[in-house]
């Protein structure tokens, strides 16, 4: 099988002659930038090449042509125009991270330094305006710094929560279709991280890309109008689904069946415990705007529909699928409830388990090359059999992660293969 027939084949359950692999594809699929570098050098042996930041809310590497085939992976992203601080990944310079990493960002990747020597980075690199996120000294990604000011009851707008959702121009229809030739080239499998459509997600509520947000952006004050102010958030979630429907539309014609899977939503609704949210308040607030938008792209293209949400999910994962998500991700395995062997037994028919390969937390990072070993042949055993699994690793592989276990992870992935 190509790559892309092998995605094709597992989001349709059906078994591929191995299991496909993603890495870098997404902004919840990644690998921190360091992380990439030291694999990159320990595969490819060019210890001069500097790796892009493509995504510098988490510091995300790019997953270049030459290691992709390297460690064979199967799947690239489409990801919006702009990134998280809102600039384009163009006019890359050099930059060096505090553990030393010399990488590449873009132009618009504007850094100050605060008394404690933290890096302050600015909406669309404008250093006049305020700074929106922070890395901490000796840390290795950004922070939402928020930028509300006091709310005023009678002056809240639901508007003002939805003034960066609009329809998609001339220029970025061109870059889209600029930029799905060049995945289709790959010959990989291609998921799209579609833009507007994610409700709630509280790594967005900020707006880190706007220079003078308004409405409801610190993440506290947002969680409380979940159950205080429910008519605000109905009528932003509605606006909000108005235009990302209509441009939903605009690339399913654009892009057709050079798409597989998008990306819908990382609003996270579990803790390590259990769900962070009621499954009564999660069909009130969530599941409407969740079945419009999967009836939506189920009715006019072949596309699989993905969700991202961290934590002990289990209880929602029946409403995941009754709402339309045909994916599930990152599979966070170490929570409760969510053992694999019971994930798959009991959802494995109706989800395809993108993620779940790899314990970001603990094993990844802290076991030995051994125990990483053993765990991801486990996984792989147990969420490829028959279909319906992509793998990945539980959430973003972080940017300290020893490059010994990166190797046995990979060294696993080959070795299931044969």
């Amino acid at each position: 099988m190509t790559s892309r027939e092998r995605l094709i084949a597992a989001l349709e359950h059906r078994q591929p002659d191995r299991v496909p692999v993603d890495f870098g594809s997404t902004a919840v699929t990644g690998m921190h930038v360091s992380a990439v570098s030291r694999l990159r050098q320990a595969v490819l042996g060019d210890t001069k090449y500097r790796v892009k930041v493509i995504e510098p809310y988490q510091m995300l590497g790019e997953i270049d042509d030459d290691l992709r085939a390297a460690l064979g992976i199967d799947v690239v992203g489409l990801t919006p125009r702009k990134t998280m601080f809102g600039f384009e990944n163009v006019d890359w310079k050099p930059f060096t991270l505090f553990d030393g990493t010399e990488v590449l960002v873009p132009g618009n990747f504007n850094v100050t330094t605060n008394a404690d020597g933290d890096y302050l980075i600015y909406p669309e690199g404008d250093t006049s305006v305020p700074p929106s996120g922070r890395m901490p000294k000796g840390g290795y990604f950004f922070d939402s710094l928020i930028r509300q000011p006091p709310i005023d009851e009678d002056q809240l707008n639901p508007a003002d929560n939805t003034e960066e959702f609009a329809l998609f121009d001339a220029d970025t229809l061109k870059w889209y279709e600029a930029r799905i030739q060049e995945r289709e080239a790959t010959g990989c499998g291609v998921i799209l991280t579609m833009p507007g459509v994610a409700f709630g997600d509280i790594a967005l509520v900020p707006a880190p890309w706007m220079k003078h947000p308004k409405g409801i952006r610190d993440v506290e004050e947002w969680y409380i109008s979940t159950a205080v102010r429910k008519d605000y958030v109905h009528a932003v979630f509605e606006k909000q689904c108005e235009i990302g429907l209509k441009n939903l539309d605009t690339l399913i014609n654009l892009f057709g069946d050079r798409v597989q899977a998008v990306f819908i939503t990382g609003t996270d609704f579990g803790t390590q415990r259990g769900p962070f949210i009621a499954k009564e308040a999660y069909r009130e607030l969530f599941k409407p705007y969740h079945i419009r938008v999967n009836q939506f792209i189920h009715e006019r293209c072949r596309w699989k529909t993905f969700i991202h949400s961290c934590g002990s999910v289990y209880e929602l994962i029946p409403e995941f699928i009754e709402a339309g998500f045909d994916i599930l991700n990152p599979v966070q395995c170490s929570a409760a409830c969510m053992d694999a062997r019971t994930l798959k037994r009991e959802f494995g028919r109706h989800l395809t388990f993108w993620g779940g390969g790899a314990n970001t937390q603990q094993t990844l990072p802290f076991g030995t090359p051994d125990e990483v070993y053993r765990e991801v042949r486990e996984r792989i055993e147990i969420f490829g059999e028959g279909g319906g699994f992509v793998f990945n690793t539980v959430h973003n592989v972080q940017g300290p992660t020893p490059v010994a276990n990166l190797l046995a992870m990979f060294k696993a992935i080959k070795d299931s293969q044969q």
